[in-house]
Parts: structure tokens; C-alpha cells; sequence
């Protein structure tokens, strides 16, 4: 969701992955203008101080070290992902840079119903697998072994039988 926001606020999106597999999803179906490998230290080093900012939505624990030199002076990088551990947080990087590392959660009712007109006005939707009830414990199955592409929704109406 976040890259279909930035691009339709007008951002030049990259997206920065683990995994080489999500390049084409986040090229050819998510609209992003570049894809950065964040294990490929090399690639990573070339994109020092060339990025506004970063929304990390990661809830994994990961290291953020890597993603504190991207941002040009001033930068940002805005957590938005909640690892049930605490992250390393140099500090020395930030000082050097004037960096600023921000946290954010959901907003209020306002700012909600904000985006949901923003999504309307330029047809942004999430990317959902629906699924029946009956289908709740594969899904749990495909959780634990990280099957699942997008988010699971599950469609109760049609899951649901007449009481006689």
C-alpha cells in the first residue's frame, strides 16, 4: 500500500527487499520506478544519500544500520512495521547525517476517512486473497510457512449456512 500511496503522491519509489523474488511484483504490478536488494551490500553502499526518505514497514526484527546511510542529509526514515523486539539504533549515523528516525501508527478518524477519499480519487486498493471459512486452517498452515503473498480476508457471508 505504501508504494501505491507515494506514487500517487507523485514520489519516485524504491523499493528495498530482502528477497530478489518481489522485483517484478513491486516493478510491474506495484508501479515502483527501482528495486534495491538490501543484502547486496555493494548495490546498497551505491544508494548512500541518494533517498528522501524510507517507510519501513518491516515487523520482523531486521537491522536497520544499513537503512540509516540511504537518506540524504535531513532524511527520514519512519517506522511503521512493529518488531516484537527492540531494533539497534546507532546514533552516531543520525548525528553525522541530521538524520530523522520517526515511528507512526494508524491515525485518527480524520486522517482515516482522508485516505480512504485519497484511495477512491485515485483507485488505490490493497491486495487481498480472499478466502472462505473453511479455508481458515490451511491459511494458518500457509502463515507458518510463509505462503501468503498479500492478506488474507475472510469471506464470512458466503461462509456461512442457513440455521434450520
Amino acid at each position: 500500500m505504501v508504494v501505491k500511496y507515494a506514487k500517487a503522491f507523485g514520489a519516485n519509489v524504491t523499493v528495498i527487499s530482502t528477497s530478489p523474488n518481489k522485483e517484478k511484483e513491486a516493478l510491474e504490478h506495484l508501479g515502483a520506478d527501482s528495486f534495491l536488494i538490501s543484502r547486496h551490500q555493494d548495490k546498497m553502499q551505491a544508494e548512500v544519500g541518494t533517498l528522501d526518505g524510507i517507510i519501513d514497514t518491516v515487523s520482523a526484527n531486521h537491522p536497520i544500520v544499513p537503512l540509516i546511510g540511504l537518506p540524504k542529509s535531513h532524511g527520514k526514515l519512519v517506522m511503521v512495521g512493529a518488531p516484537d523486539k527492540p531494533l539497534e539504533l546507532p546514533v552516531f549515523p543520525l548525528l553525522q547525517g541530521r538524520k530523522l528516525v520517526a515511528g507512526s501508527a494508524i491515525g485518527g478518524l480524520k486522517e482515516t476517512q482522508e485516505m480512504i477519499d485519497f484511495s477512491a480519487k485515485h483507485n488505490i486498493k490493497p491486495e487481498i486473497e480472499v478466502i472462505d471459512m473453511d479455508y481458515v486452517n490451511t491459511a494458518m498452515e500457509r502463515l507458518l510457512k510463509a505462503d501468503v503473498k498479500y492478506r488474507f480476508v475472510i469471506e464470512i457471508g458466503n461462509s456461512l449456512k442457513p440455521t434450520s
